[in-house]
């Protein structure tokens, strides 16, 4: 009894704090770890103001980008309300904890929401359900601590309901399931999806199977199960741009996405940090000097890999073409498989120099390409076509020269002994300095300029189409002014 009056007193005393942290997920945040959401520690309030605002419909897109309104403050008629956020931070900064309290505080706000976590794999989808779980079930056992029942009374796991990472609330059939990436989720919807750091280590940044696996899993399965109205929350570090959130932000419904991205440096030149309690500028510099730098700017600046770890640094284009070629060939890489592209690519030399003139980028069957090539031939004006004999190649090669409607151009295969990726790696400088492409490549040959701004000079490419078809273009300059 006496017990009970101490808590009520506690409860009594604590009234407006309570009110405060059921109002404002930073107060929340605040009540349960005061330790590490202290006021100074800006970025984590405006984490949690975002997070907030985002599953309250306060976020609203604008023409410039986004803006978040406040609780009381009237929304615009026919506001276009953002659903859909990126996290990017870097490790120990609180952002894999901070969800989980936002998951506890949505259930305590709505004992209606439905949430699905999704993590690396089963044991780390198991700790991430645990937090929440326990600190829904947490219980007072210090009078100078709060819990969560303390300040939502109300909200209880559905007893019984044992699962660690599938469970309810009392009275609801379903209310949180946390999964490991590629699990199943088949007959469970949500109104808040969270994913949270799906890759593991920058092998796998580096793995397209593995980036590739996981987009198609996004795309097929998560999904399907966010309800219409639902939110997305995408929590990551900046591994690749063929991550989730690299091919996210360079699609079409890039700006539906609402980016909070925190490097941990926020000026090295005077040594500010994101946050120096829990990275100073001293270890920040450390763990520069010892890790590699690509690691390094992916884990700690949210820079991607694949952006510091590119083959080709950078291309040069034109606006205007010379006035006269000295010759316009084509360069043909034929498909080895059927995954793979075929890659054909037509260019005018001028003063020992490569102007890009058109590609044939496709993995459309030879039936259909063949005929794509002997028009751009035609098209181009091409007087010299080379076409790697290789699988195939030779066939390929005879049935476009059949197709031509000119005599003008001549077509040519051949074997290509040499290693492919030496050539590739050998030639990569003079690709550089030597190839121009038109202003607009990205726009005119999309999947082409995505192949070569992204391939990289190790790790697995799961295509080298276009890398060995400019190489080969490369090697045809070099043949021709020489001989």
């Amino acid at each position: 009894m006496k017990n009970t009056s101490l808590i009520s007193e506690l409860i009594g005393k604590n009234h407006g704090r309570y009110a405060a942290a059921k109002a404002s997920l930073w107060e929340y945040c605040k009540l349960i770890n005061p330790k590490f959401y202290k006021e100074s520690r800006d970025y984590l309030k405006q984490l949690c103001t975002a997070l907030q605002a985002l599953a309250e419909g306060r976020i609203i897109k604008t023409e410039g980008g986004f803006c978040i309104y406040g609780r009381h403050m009237e929304l615009p008629d026919n506001a276009d309300v953002c659903k859909k956020i990126i996290l990017n931070m870097p490790p120990r900064h609180g952002k894999s904890y901070t969800l989980t309290l936002f998951a506890q505080w949505l259930f305590g706000v709505d004992t209606d929401s439905k949430i699905i976590t999704v993590s690396y794999n089963e044991t780390l989808a198991g700790r991430f359900s645990g937090n929440v779980r326990d600190g829904i079930e947490a219980t007072r056992i210090d009078k100078g601590i709060t819990v969560f029942g303390d300040i939502f009374p109300g909200t209880k796991i559905k007893q019984g309901d044992s699962a660690r990472q599938l469970w309810s609330l009392e009275g609801k059939y379903f209310s949180y399931l946390g999964t490991g990436f590629g699990g199943t989720i088949t007959g469970i919807g949500c109104n808040v999806g969270i994913i949270d750091d799906p890759i593991k280590n920058a092998e796998e940044a580096n793995n397209e199977a593995v980036l590739e696996k996981q987009w198609s899993w996004y795309t097929d399965t998560f999904l399907s199960r966010i309800e219409e109205g639902g939110i997305q929350i995408i929590n990551m570090t900046r591994w690749s741009t063929k991550d989730i959130c690299g091919r996210l932000l360079g699609c079409e419904g890039a700006s539906d996405w609402f980016v909070m991205s925190f490097p941990a440096c926020l000026d090295e030149k005077n040594g500010i940090m994101l946050c120096d309690e829990l990275l100073s500028f001293e270890s920040y510099m450390d763990k520069k000097s010892k890790t590699s730098r690509e690691i390094f700017l992916a884990n700690y600046m949210q820079q991607p890999v694949d952006v510091e770890g590119r083959l080709y640094e950078s291309f040069k284009t034109y606006t205007d073409l010379p006035e006269h070629f000295t010759e316009i060939c084509a360069y043909c890489d034929t498909a080895d498989t059927g995954s793979d592209y075929l890659c054909m690519i037509a260019f005018g030399i001028y003063n020992k120099e490569a102007y890009v003139l058109d590609v044939l980028y496709t993995q459309l069957p030879m039936e259909v390409t063949e005929k794509a090539a002997a028009r751009l031939l035609e098209e181009n004006n091409v007087n010299l076509a080379r076409i790697e004999a290789n699988s195939g190649g030779r066939g390929f090669a005879r049935n476009v020269r059949a197709l031509l409607k000119t005599n003008r151009c001549v077509v040519k295969s051949f074997t290509n002994t040499k290693n492919k990726q030496s050539r590739i790696l050998t030639q990569s400088s003079w690709v550089s300095n030597h190839i121009y492409y038109p202003e607009n490549w990205k726009d005119r040959f999309p999947e082409y300029w995505k192949a070569m701004v992204t391939y990289q000079r190790r790790g697995k490419n799961k295509h080298d189409d276009a890398a060995d078809a400019t190489t080969g273009a490369a090697e045809t300059v070099q043949l021709i002014w020489r001989s």
